[in-house]
């Protein structure tokens, strides 16, 4: 049971530390990372079509670290910059409601819509395939990434976003410190409900050593997201995790609540009831 969680973690830990590393360093960097990326995209996707055949115990970790790999390199391209919106700009000051909404979507567009293209992809080559780790890996960071950024969006107590490249520190100015909104606690109970779902999947008489495999690395994932979404309601340094890949980067934002002027802070929009309502259409 232990080997497929601690996995999981080491997993996310890692890959989270080296996009983290390779985003905060020279341009030249940058550049190289994007080239290795872009390589790596369909090395992936080769991946996790030939293991999509393969219903063991190895399949289910190819399948899993395929699409991590995968998911890593759409990080890769939004984190440098790269791959962003029409509009990389920070949000009017008095801008509200569904113009507020209009101008996040041309923040983060055209990452969303590679998200979008990106899934297509795995589901495609995954589709009918007796081994779809990799297909609910991917959906898995996809639906809880963007659950994140509704929260951020609509207000959370914590932001957590002290290591931010320079060049999208304008997303701050779409963030909201406040109280907590109505779709938070919806998403966290969707998501306990699912990880048991998978638990429950993964020690059932029936299942097979691979289907045990399998579904704990996605409960794994699943609870690491959970414990991210956590991590917006109670201020944690969960930054000094990846201590080791940001020294040398940028400098971190300061901290709200130490007696520092945060410029980015914005107040919960006076109307949040109309942004919550077209909640489907954020980004």
């Amino acid at each position: 049971m232990a080997p497929p969680i601690l996995y999981a973690l080491f997993v996310w830990w890692f890959s989270t530390g080296i996009v983290l590393l390779l985003v905060l360093r020279r341009r030249r960097t940058i550049v190289w990372s994007l080239v290795g990326a872009a390589v790596l995209f369909p090395v992936s996707l080769y991946w996790l079509a030939r293991s999509g055949a393969d219903d063991s115990v190895t399949g289910a970790y190819v399948a899993f670290t395929a699409a991590i790999l995968l998911w890593g390199t759409q990080e890769l391209a939004f984190l440098t910059g790269f791959l962003t919106g029409p509009r990389p700009l920070p949000c009017p000051p008095a801008s509200h409601g569904l113009r507020r909404v209009a101008y996040a979507i041309g923040a983060i567009l055209y990452h969303e819509l590679a998200l979008i293209g990106s899934g297509a992809a795995v589901a495609a080559v995954t589709f009918g395939t007796v081994n779809q780790v990799g297909f609910f890996t991917f959906l898995i960071l996809w639906v809880m990434r963007l659950s994140a950024k509704l929260n951020l969006f609509l207000g959370v107590p914590v932001l957590n976003d002290a290591v931010m490249p320079d060049h999208l520190t304008f997303l701050r100015s779409y963030f909201v410190r406040g109280a907590v909104n109505r779709l938070f606690p919806l998403a966290m109970i969707v998501s306990i409900l699912a990880t048991v779902m998978l638990i429950q999947r993964a020690f059932a008489a029936e299942a097979s050593a691979a289907t045990l495999a399998g579904s704990l690395l996605l409960a794994a994932l699943l609870a690491l997201a959970i414990l991210e979404h956590g991590f917006m309601m109670v201020r944690l340094p969960v930054d000094a995790l990846w201590r080791w890949s940001t020294l040398g980067g940028v400098q971190s934002a300061p901290a709200a609540g130490n007696g520092s002027t945060d410029i980015h802070r914005r107040d919960p929009p006076r109307e949040l009831g109309d942004v919550e309502r077209v909640l489907p259409t954020v980004p």
